[in-house]
């Protein structure tokens, strides 16, 4: 049967409230006051050589537990030194021992020990405590962003990023706990005098009126008594205080103290030999013992010479070990595995934006990535790779591009310390500034100075600052192209996590019905008209529904959109308000059908090229018109003919949203303004 180490700290505990009220045996006293010794001893050596704060993170509760167990064992002396005169071996040694039977020597022993642990150990641990602790409470928010920061330039895994917040989040909670655990130590020193002070007195009483002896008799044995009693207790509360103050001072630094305090003073070999050279001299030209003041200070120059040699030794190989390293980079041939990686998404920048980035300098742009990644998330439901952001010496400074998959898409340039202030349409008064246009959607604007602000926000323009700029345009270049960064691994990912609570359907559609690409293929097609894939459980039952008929994605797509109609609607239509929008002639609708072509790759389109461009031509005409009013380039057409009419125009019209008519909520409002009719080329 395994032993459960609960069970030996329940034990312990309990122990310590039983002394509290049963009297015991001096001998069992003896060894519960050795056991408490050598408890005191492992802790102050093991706080010795932690190498890292947390590897004693149950310190406070530590400390709870030997202050109450030694509390009972001071209660139980006392107990004995009151009714017997006779508290064991341990406490007689001590207090006879120590103070060389001298009760003079004992008590004054005694005192300065405990002047010591209360004015210096504990007064300083307890400071040091309550600074620590409303430090790294206070640096907690700039480590986390930190960590957010460092996770997404990519320097840190996900994995390594959760294990450092919870690591942040342990040190919060020791650190915090230490500040009021110190002040059981504090208590522990108090309550030790008051027990001393109550020893010698009762002692004194009880051995003159009950015992019958001499008054000096009586002082000398009980005062010998009270000094070990005080000594076997103030010895391992002294231990256990001085461990405290190593963890709460200790630096964090993943090295044992002893290690850390060495390497730090005796690492420099000047010190050394100024240091020796002083102690020598004071031997030489004072009274000062010259054996010990010159043994120490050559002791030191020795020392110190010898480190200089070894430093010196040390310096010319590590020169050499470099120009062998550089010589073998030379003559080996060139890893390049590691060049074959591309990022997903880049964004590079001239140095003059390095501020806008740099978390030192005030920058906020790493952390306006992370909001777009979250943004994005809650929008269409993707999870957004990890944005490289790196500065780019050969662009020109204030310029920055945007990587897919490390080809450019899109660029723009910003004038540091400058405001971006664009007309919404209806500001009549100019303000002069450096003429621009807005790189997200290419409208115009103009650079305006910070003095220039206010004015410019007080008369109606949208005044923007470089930063938020640049992650507008870094929002949109993924918004567009989020379908090609969602890969396989990504989908898979979405799928394990609604598994847990819906494994039925998980188990009935992956891989019985739809692999994994095809599931990828259905997303994409989604996000790539901008349909939020948030609702993955209806595209998963929609998909599970109709693939047993068919395994076109393109076909499954539509389904999907369909049983998506609700937040199609509520994402292209005003609810309360009539929507303007265009349809689609039926007679186009019967063309394109009809130049439909099935193929075990899937369909396509062989309709004739000419009246593939009347129909370019007029649905132009019709977005023009929609825009000029006002609206979005909405058209509506039958559900059969709307993925070939999307295919069809979505290399000319960017952003015309094509919507069938099984894909509209009924309280919608439409109002057709015009028709993609032939009549009308």
């Amino acid at each position: 049967m395994k032993f459960n180490m609960s069970y030996a700290i329940a034990g312990y505990v309990l122990a310590a409230l039983v002394f509290l009220i049963v009297p015991i045996p001096n001998l069992l006293l003896d060894i519960m006051i050795a056991c408490n010794i050598m408890v005191a001893f492992i802790i102050m050596f093991t706080a010795m050589f932690a190498e890292e704060t947390l590897e004693l993170s149950s310190f406070p509760t530590i400390l709870l537990f030997t202050t109450l167990f030694r509390v009972a064992l001071n209660v139980t002396s006392t107990r004995l030194i009151l009714a017997t005169g006779e508290p064991g071996n341990v406490v007689t040694t001590f207090g006879s021992f120590v103070g060389g039977n001298d009760v003079v020597i004992g008590f004054i022993v005694f005192i300065i020990l405990l002047i010591v642990q209360m004015i210096i150990i504990n007064k300083g641990s307890e400071r040091v405590s309550e600074v620590t602790a409303r430090f790294t409470l206070d640096a907690m928010p700039g480590k986390q962003m930190a960590i957010d920061a460092d996770l997404n330039t990519g320097a840190i895994t996900d994995k390594e990023a959760q294990a450092r917040r919870e690591k942040l989040q342990l040190e919060s909670a020791f650190f915090g706990s230490m500040d009021g655990a110190t002040k059981y130590v504090k208590g522990d020193a108090t309550a030790g005098l008051i027990i001393t002070g109550i020893n010698l007195v009762g002692g004194i009483i009880m051995g003159v009126m009950r015992q019958g002896m001499e008054l000096n008799e009586a002082f000398s044995r009980y005062t010998i008594l009270t000094i070990g009693d005080g000594l076997v207790s103030q010895i391992p509360s002294l231990l256990i205080s001085l461990s405290t103050g190593i963890i709460v001072t200790k630096a964090a630094k993943e090295e044992d103290i002893g290690s850390l305090v060495v390497g730090q003073l005796f690492k420099n070999p000047i010190v050394l030999q100024i240091v020796g050279a002083t102690l020598t001299m004071l031997g030489l030209v004072t009274p000062l013992n010259k054996l010990i003041f010159c043994g120490l200070g050559l002791l030191l120059v020795i020392m110190g010479v010898r480190m200089n040699t070894k430093k010196e030794v040390r310096e010319i190989e590590e020169e050499a070990q470099e120009e062998e390293q550089e010589a073998d980079e030379i003559r080996r041939h060139e890893n390049v595995s590691s060049l074959l990686a591309v990022d997903p998404i880049e964004l590079e920048f001239g140095y003059g934006i390095i501020p806008l980035a740099d978390v030192n300098q005030g920058g906020d742009l790493l952390d306006r990535v992370v909001m777009i990644r979250r943004q994005i998330a809650l929008e269409l439901g993707a999870v957004v790779p990890i944005i490289r952001l790196r500065d780019n010496i050969q662009l020109n400074p204030n310029q920055y591009i945007i990587k897919i998959k490390g080809i450019q898409v899109s660029e723009g340039e910003i004038l540091f310390d400058h405001y971006m202030a664009m007309n919404p349409g209806f500001v009549e008064e100019e303000i002069t500034g450096i003429p621009t246009f807005e790189p997200s959607f290419h409208l115009p604007a103009i650079w305006i100075t910070e003095a220039q602000r206010e004015r410019a926000e007080s008369v109606g323009y949208t005044v923007v600052d470089p930063p938020s700029i640049i992650a507008t345009h870094l929002t949109e270049v993924v918004r567009r192209h989020i379908d090609e960064l969602l890969t396989r691994e990504d989908v898979q990912n979405l799928i394990n996590n609604i598994r847990d609570n819906n494994a039925t359907l998980i188990e009935e559609l992956v891989p019985k019905l739809l692999g994994v690409g095809d599931i990828q293929k259905v997303l994409q097609n989604l996000l790539r008209e901008g349909i939020s894939i948030r609702d993955l459980i209806t595209i998963f039952e929609t998909l599970a529904d109709y693939a047993a008929t068919t395994r076109d994605t393109d076909v499954l797509t539509e389904y999907a959109r369909q049983s998506l109609k609700r937040a199609i609607s509520n994402k292209y239509f005003a609810s309360n308000e009539t929507t303007r929008v265009v349809t689609l002639d039926p007679q186009i609708e019967k063309e394109i059908m009809g130049s439909v072509k099935q193929t075990e790759q899937g369909a396509y389109l062989t309709l004739d090229p000419n009246i593939t461009q009347q129909i370019l031509n007029v649905t132009e005409s019709m977005v023009q018109r929609l825009e000029e009013s006002g609206c979005n380039p909405i058209i509506i057409t039958s559900p059969i003919v709307r993925m070939y009419y999307k295919k069809m125009t979505q290399d000319y019209f960017e952003d015309l949203i094509v919507i069938s008519y099984n894909e509209i909520d009924s309280d919608v409002e439409l109002q057709s303004i015009g028709m993609v009719s032939l009549d009308d080329n």
